[in-house]
């Protein structure tokens, strides 16, 4: 295998932190700053994480001052990605003017004269905690980012909500809504049925004999959210958009673009709908379009701010 088919789904999370900072709905994330920022907020704010990755989500909600005096906890059920976020966050903290106090557990507090967070990372799978919690509902802001898409959302979404105390918020950031766009265009029409049966394998996927997945996910979630019992106070865009610049890609997303096109190949190398020369063809074809940093990646994809009333 090359060394480009064994990037690290760790590798990737980090070389994804730069195309979500800049796709991010700038006028989601300000109403969600706003609504923080007010006066009948606690202090310190709870906040739950879905699927937190490495911890790139709480890195953006620190830097950006969104929260100021807070308790986070980010779960996720991959124990390399926790070993990760633990290990990363104080380096990371320390290298951003933070004060770093490590905690029992595993947790730390990070200070700033403006900021003090207690953050934990807990290999846990959010639905199972939402069922086994004891204390009812605690929560005062639950985020999950690039995670919905994932799952039964008709299933998830009320068990993530019912974490969430009365008249508190949820930001659901970066959720797909169905189209990718690579180009330059090899074949319009192989182009074309490869990524329509990407697509379908999202809507195929079966996780614990239950679908957990949606192609169309950001705009499902409208009605989906309204039948939870939640309302929508802001909604936008957060297109991923990678494209070289006179210098190549930015950052590390050459790595970030490997890692799509080897995900759609793992998706589709035995669907018996295509021809598999072909497809190992056009994958060949995309990652050698990253080397020359000639490929354009588009993804569509929604955020949402709401709040639960109960």
């Amino acid at each position: 295998m090359s060394e480009i088919e064994t990037i690290s789904f760790i590798r990737y999370l980090e070389a994804k932190k730069s195309v979500d900072d800049r796709s991010i709905n700038a006028r989601v994330w300000a109403s969600l700053a706003e609504h923080l920022n007010q006066a009948t907020i606690p202090h310190p704010l709870k906040v739950i994480e879905a699927g937190a990755g490495i911890g790139t989500m709480l890195e953006r909600m620190l830097e950006t001052q969104l929260l100021q005096d807070a308790h986070y906890t980010g779960l996720d059920i991959d124990p390399e990605n926790i070993a990760h976020a633990r290990t990363r966050l104080p380096v990371w903290a320390g290298e951003h003017g933070f004060k770093v106090e490590c905690l029992s557990q595993g947790a730390v507090l990070l200070e700033k004269p403006s900021q003090r967070i207690r953050a934990e990372f807990e290999l846990a799978d959010i639905l199972t905690h939402a069922c086994n919690r004891q204390n009812g509902a605690s929560y005062d802001l639950l985020v999950a980012n690039a995670f919905l898409d994932l799952t039964n959302i008709p299933m998830a979404l009320p068990r993530l909500l019912s974490l969430l105390k009365s008249n508190t918020l949820f930001y659901f950031s970066i959720n797909f809504d169905g189209v990718t766009i690579l180009e330059p265009v090899i074949d319009p029409e192989f182009d074309r049925l490869v990524l329509d049966l990407y697509h379908r394998t999202m809507d195929e996927r079966i996780t614990n004999d239950l679908p957990s997945g949606d192609s169309q996910a950001g705009r499902h979630l409208f009605t989906h959210i309204r039948q939870a019992g939640g309302q929508i106070l802001a909604a936008g865009a957060s297109d991923w958009v990678v494209f070289p610049g006179v210098n190549g890609y930015p950052a590390q997303e050459a790595d970030f673009l490997h890692f799509i096109i080897q995900t759609i190949f793992t998706a589709l190398q035995s669907n018996a709908l295509l021809n598999q020369e072909n497809l190992k063809k056009w994958i060949d074809t995309r990652h050698a379009q990253i080397r020359r940093s000639e490929l354009v990646y588009i993804a569509h994809q929604i955020d949402i701010l709401g709040t639960m009333s109960k």
